[in-house]
């Protein structure tokens, strides 16, 4: 157990610290109020909030009271929002003021949802978070065991997917198998200061805080990303290791360097990255900046996988995202053959760990294959020494004049252009090909211009085959990317595909 008077994680805006001591004594007052509501093991509660202290101790108490958390994205629309409410099942809804306008909308019609609560203030149909759970004791609840979040798929080409593992026997933390990894490989442990920059409704960012805390590490958590407070929070804290997306690292990277380098990030020992693919030529100036510090992994929110890689590993195997620590990897054909090093197809897992997407036996069932091994939808190819490699999503492949295209790999072209801020590349309508290749591109500049797009046009053919290269160039102010990185590519093609009929 942790020193009881030793900082567990401090809010990096506020600066707010709170103590493992405080940090169980709030816990186990909620999970007093879960079990005064009738909340049992095995329910589901559900958060919608910004990163904050409540949202740090309510996961923390619903983890150790058996119940299932739904931490849902704040920036969903209400259909989006309500409909995770609703088919996860919650009986309780923590959110607070901030989020009252969304959160209004969502509670009524819903007859699982008995308890609604908000913190920092109160509106109608709501009770105050602070009031209520102050009225608990400190003490242990009798019964605590170990719980699991609940978290849905971010909903990037489709409805989101609520992935729902079982709970633990007794004596088998959620939490455990994380804590072993994060210190095997990594050098997580109790000496260590972890900054959590992301928003904690996603998967990594919520699973790396709580165990982190788990293994008595003190956590820094970002009220939001932004990459100058990051480095800053780094030297202040004295950061050991902090997990990252690759749009992070471009938004470092990018930064002037008379404030990108005047920090001191000596105490970073250990910079983790997921969630998406990373450009080689971006990773390779992190590595340069930061040395080979930088690892990556590659997983899902339904954990079924993971593979691993550290910087020196990568730098001989560039463009992997690791060997497999578990599960097994599988490269599968369209005829569910496996096929031989370095000829691409569908990854799946086999032999790792269950799960299902909740209330929809169907995408549960397409997940896997005959064998019974799983697929996240990537597709990819593994070499001779068992490095996967990762080319893009399943549904974001372009298929032009019946030629499969993976928009991936001309993004990581195209945003290491120093005018380029973000980039996608989508299938638009064609009627000669069916789909033709657009680049959508946020210009650093803010404005975009007829040099710059065929500047870009000319950079992916001097780099990739003619059939591969955008054939047109759309600007715009912001793409629409979740603050976890991943981009709803959906919502962008819709933008091209009213009223026609879409592949995907």
């Amino acid at each position: 157990m942790p020193d009881p008077e030793k900082t567990a994680f401090i809010m990096g805006g506020s600066g707010v610290e709170v103590d493992f001591a405080t940090l169980d004594a709030a816990a186990n007052r909620v999970a007093h109020l879960f079990r005064r509501l009738g909340l049992r093991r095995g329910d589901v509660v559900a958060v919608l909030m910004e990163n904050n202290r409540d949202y740090v101790e309510f996961c923390w108490a619903a983890q150790h009271a058996g119940l299932y958390y739904c931490c849902i994205s704040p920036h969903l629309t209400r259909d989006e929002a309500r409909y995770i409410l609703a088919d996860c099942g919650a009986r309780l809804l923590l959110t607070s003021i901030t989020q009252a306008p969304l959160a209004a909308q969502l509670v009524d019609g819903l007859p699982a949802l008995d308890h609604r609560l908000m913190a920092g203030g109160v509106a109608s149909g709501f009770l105050a978070w602070e009031t209520v759970v102050a009225a608990e004791p400190a003490t242990p609840i009798a019964d605590p065991s170990d719980g699991a979040d609940l978290l849905y798929s971010s909903g990037t080409t489709g409805r989101p997917k609520g992935v729902k593992v079982a709970l633990p026997a007794p004596g088998e933390g959620t939490l455990d198998r994380m804590v072993r990894t994060n210190g095997n490989f990594y050098g997580l442990d109790a000496s260590s200061v972890y900054l959590s920059p992301g928003p904690l409704y996603h998967a990594a960012p919520l699973r790396w805080l709580l165990a982190s805390l788990k293994a008595g590490a003190t956590v820094v958590v970002m009220e939001k990303f932004d990459p100058e407070r990051a480095l800053a929070l780094i030297e202040r804290h004295r950061v050991t290791h902090a997990q990252w997306v690759p749009t992070m690292f471009v938004r470092l990277l990018k930064l002037p360097d008379d404030h990108r380098l005047v920090y001191d990030l000596s105490s970073l020992a250990c910079a983790v990255h997921a969630a998406a693919p990373c450009p080689i030529e971006i990773k390779e100036r992190m590595i340069d900046w930061w040395g080979p510090i930088v690892w990556e992994y590659y997983a899902g929110t339904e954990a079924n996988g993971a593979t691993i890689i550290s910087s020196p590993e990568w730098l001989d195997h560039k463009g992997s995202v690791g060997r497999a620590v578990l599960g097994e990897i599988h490269v599968m054909n369209d005829r569910d053959e496996e096929v031989p090093a370095r000829q691409q197809g569908v990854i799946y897992f086999g032999n790792g760990p269950a799960f299902e997407y909740l209330n929809d036996p169907d995408k549960t069932a397409s997940s896997r294959n005959g064998r019974g091994w799983s697929t996240l939808g990537d597709i990819g190819w593994v070499d001779e020494e068992g490095y996967l490699y990762l080319t893009d999503r399943i549904a974001n492949m372009i298929i032009s004049g019946g030629v499969n295209i993976y928009p991936q790999e001309i993004e990581n072209i195209l945003i290491c252009h120093p005018e380029v801020t973000d980039v996608a590349v989508i299938g638009v309508p064609d009627d000669d090909f069916g789909e033709a290749v657009k680049a959508v591109v946020q210009p650093a500049s803010g404005e975009g211009s007829p040099r710059l797009a065929a500047e870009l046009i000319a950079l992916c053919r001097d780099r990739l085959a003619g059939f591969k290269c955008p054939r047109s160039v759309d600007f715009v102010d912001s793409l629409p990317r979740h603050p976890n990185g991943k981009l709803f590519k959906r919502m962008l093609r819709d933008r091209y595909w009213a009223g026609r009929q879409a592949r995907i």
